[in-house]
């Protein structure tokens, strides 16, 4: 049986596409899922410094298959790497850095994001439906920048990008910027506003998979200063 074509990026491009957007030397979080693949891409010339909030700052990419230390894992069990110079501490430790505003980016993934940046990326609401919203509170809160990395629309076919959210929210007007398969997109105080269309996708295509108006004015992107922090926010 043929596959059907993937239409637009795949999730280990949309993680190398958002990867190229952080700046050198910045302390990053990822989050369980599509984030964590961020950890792959680290661009030439620059030097990321990833953490995970069980307790390490300077997280390498995962192992080969069958390769790689049990005890050495991310906040979603999966087994990581350690790059030179790494450090290992205390959970409560590594919630004191997210809390006190040491990291300059976080990287989740998301339910859904609504036009002003809230976030809801743990709960559908339902009554069977299991609590994991795990450090994401935190970081949402105590990080400085939030980029979203997630699939544009659900297996559904469900917009994920809505005028307001409908699931419990993480956060609130705190998303930065959306890394999808479709598009990257900006949360501004405007609503949505189209910053690059994935290959071989146009502007109408992510229009109609989006449930919130979706600007493509040629307005000024906010740029990320020196410690990743948005103009915007």
């Amino acid at each position: 049986m043929t596959k059907p074509p993937v239409i637009g990026r795949t999730r280990e491009e949309m993680a190398q596409r958002l990867a190229q957007d952080i700046p050198d030397g910045s302390y990053v979080n990822l989050g369980i899922g599509i984030p964590e693949l961020v950890a792959r891409f680290v661009p030439a010339g620059r030097s990321l410094i990833y953490h995970t909030e069980n307790g390490m700052l300077g997280m390498g990419p995962a192992p080969s298959p069958g390769e790689g230390d049990p005890e050495l894992i991310n906040a979603g069990k999966q087994r990581v790497t350690a790059l030179p110079g790494a450090a290992y501490f205390h959970h409560a430790d590594s919630f004191a850095m997210i809390r006190g505003g040491h990291l300059d980016l976080c990287v989740l993934g998301a339910l859904q994001v609504a036009e002003n940046g809230d976030l809801a990326n743990w709960s559908t609401g339902e009554p069977d439906a299991i609590p994991a919203v795990g450090g994401a509170m935190d970081l949402v809160a105590g990080v400085k920048s939030i980029f979203v990395i997630t699939q544009h629309c659900t297996r559904e076919g469900e917009a994920k990008l809505v005028q307001k959210c409908t699931f419990p929210l993480t956060g609130c007007a705190v998303v930065n910027r959306i890394y999808t398969d479709l598009a990257v997109i900006e949360v501004t105080p405007n609503g949505f506003r189209l910053v690059e269309l994935s290959p071989g996708i146009d502007f109408n295509f992510v229009q109609e998979r989006t449930a919130a108006p979706l600007l493509r004015n040629p307005e000024p992107i906010a740029v990320l200063d020196e410690k990743c922090s948005y103009n915007s926010r």
